[in-house]
């Protein structure tokens, strides 16, 4: 029995040292979340959600940054001064590979380390020497929504592209014309991110091209918009319907047969699972061996009850 006693008095001894030596290891540790949205993008509320819980629980301190307009010249300024101030690590999409890979090929330099989120490819990432890409194939998912939309009958489409400049969004819209078989040609438009805006070429698109089979939108940005331009129109329900990422209307819709489908991308695991794979890696030196897909999964109307409790927060 003293014996057991005293084995069990080693070992609470050697967990308290463990846990001592982890507290010590995470002490100062920092971690910086630079986006490319602007403010007015509500999209990303959950990826703030995301790094901010996982901060939390892993006891670090995390910062989200971005551009306020969407700038993307002001987000390699924001990179570069994030990397400036030495984190642990930074996590960053990457919108445009010609503005932004200098900054982060700079930043990895330094010796800070990257992983690259949400846009941008994990050969892009590899080639910056980033860590490992967390996010959703976009042209795969395009293509998966356009083989589902063809099997539903549809022949021709409007994709409302309202962030153009990035390549991610544009292979959204590729993917789904070469899901359906058929050419993009001008069936994509640069729809702006002005809701009044959108709204418009939406109705102009639809009132200059009346056999348009479907609508494609890439988030709450541009689908928001579309909803009230179908509706103004008498077309909410009798066109087809498909978006990227939720929200709070998206997933309305979706239960009101307006939208047939939602292609979560989980932006949540985007902005979560990055603080987690760092902070691991930096106190024990563990690191997955692949990058991360945290999408695609389409959202229809059969199981909605979850993600409407959670859309815009951690959906």
């Amino acid at each position: 029995m003293k014996a057991t006693l005293k084995k069990l008095a080693v070992s609470a001894v050697a967990a308290s040292a463990m846990m001592g030596g982890t507290a010590a290891l995470a002490e100062g540790e920092r971690y910086i979340l630079v986006s490319h949205a602007p403010d007015s993008d509500s999209w990303w509320n959950t990826i703030k959600n995301g790094v901010a819980l996982a901060g939390a629980q892993m006891d670090v301190t995390v910062e989200y940054r971005n551009p306020p307009t969407g700038d993307l010249a002001d987000m390699a300024r924001i990179i570069e001064q994030a990397a400036a101030s030495n984190p642990n690590g930074i996590i960053t999409t990457l919108a445009d590979a010609d503005v932004l890979s200098g900054p982060i090929s700079a930043a990895v330099d330094a010796g800070i380390d990257v992983i690259i989120i949400n846009s941008g490819t994990p050969e892009q990432a590899r080639a910056l020497g980033a860590l490992m890409y967390v996010g959703q194939p976009e042209y795969d998912a395009g293509f998966a929504a356009g083989q589902r939309a063809a099997g539903d009958g549809v022949a021709s489409f409007l994709c409302v592209n309202h962030y153009i400049s990035s390549p991610s969004s544009t292979e959204r819209c590729q993917g789904f014309a070469d899901g359906l078989g058929v050419d993009l040609g001008n069936q994509m438009i640069d729809s702006g991110q002005d809701p009044s805006e959108i709204q418009n070429r939406v109705m102009a698109y639809l009132n200059a091209n009346p056999d348009t089979d479907a609508v494609l939108t890439l988030g709450p940005t541009s689908a928001d918009p579309t909803i009230l331009a179908l509706q103004q129109m008498g077309l909410a329900g009798d066109i087809y319907f498909g978006t990227f990422d939720l929200g709070g209307d998206i997933v309305q819709a979706i239960r009101d047969g307006v939208i047939q489908w939602g292609i979560d991308q989980q932006p949540f695991l985007q902005a979560y699972l990055p603080v987690i794979v760092l902070t691991n890696y930096h106190r024990f030196g563990v690191l997955p061996g692949n990058n991360i897909n945290s999408g695609p999964g389409f959202v229809t109307a059969d199981a909605l009850d979850l993600v409407a409790q959670l859309a815009g927060e951690y959906r």
